[in-house]
């Protein structure tokens, strides 16, 4: 792994800024990407010598469409950048420009930068794609969770996303999966236990599968893939 780069969507703090370390300390070259520049340039700063810092904005078709001209090749692209808004309030009730914006971001966005840095890694024939998702979509008995509706909908679409891209993908060598971190204490979620360096090491796991690994599946750190 120490001749490939890596970049990560919404690195410049919580889970994202995590991964990006992982990756880093495992001899990857790292891009810590953000909205935020000057955060983006601070936690590159902070992990490493082989880590840079690049200003992405995932809903912006301009942003991504120059980073994806500025930071080639990427050889593993952990898409990350996503918001929780409309945490507690529910299907009827959730104002709709709330989830508006978390579909632009949490799906869109990850959409946008797969349809930019994936193509390449097929032309190359090697690559590691991993969608950050979430157990919304998958676990309280198995039905989305309604305490969120537009995040719990926007996770489920990267879902059904991963799998399509997988599906597309089969044979090229490159693997698409998507991830479900747990818990994590994060500012979006300060109340869990968990800390992000342990979702990372399992996240940063998935982006350096074997050439055999699984593709187009769904893993989750305690129980594989579903």
């Amino acid at each position: 792994m120490n001749d490939r780069t890596a970049l990560v969507t919404g690195a410049n703090r919580g889970i994202g800024r995590a991964v990006a370390q992982e990756l880093h300390t495992r001899g990857l070259r790292v891009v810590v990407t953000g909205r935020d520049g000057a955060a983006a340039a601070a936690a590159a700063a902070e992990i490493g010598p082989r880590a840079t810092a690049y200003r992405l904005d995932v809903t912006e078709p301009g942003d991504v469409e120059e980073a994806g001209k500025q930071l080639a090749p990427v050889d593993v692209l952990v898409c990350n950048a996503g918001v929780l808004l409309d945490a507690g309030t529910d299907p009827l009730g959730a104002p709709l420009d709330l989830v508006e914006t978390t579909l632009r971001i949490n799906l869109l966005g990850a959409w946008r930068v797969l349809q930019t840095f994936l193509p390449p890694m097929i032309e190359r024939g090697w690559g590691r794609v991993v969608l950050v998702s979430s157990g919304t979509t998958a676990e309280f008995g198995g039905a989305l969770f309604a305490g969120a509706p537009g995040y719990s909908l926007s996770k489920a679409a990267i879902n059904g996303l991963t799998a399509m891209v997988a599906a597309r993908t089969a044979g090229t060598g490159v693997l698409v999966n998507a991830v479900n971190p747990g818990r994590v204490r994060t500012r979006m979620m300060p109340g869990q236990q968990t800390p992000p360096e342990v979702a990372a090491r399992f996240i940063a796991d998935v982006a350096t599968l074997p050439d055999d690994g699984p593709t187009g599946h769904f893993l989750t750190e305690r129980r594989g893939s579903g």
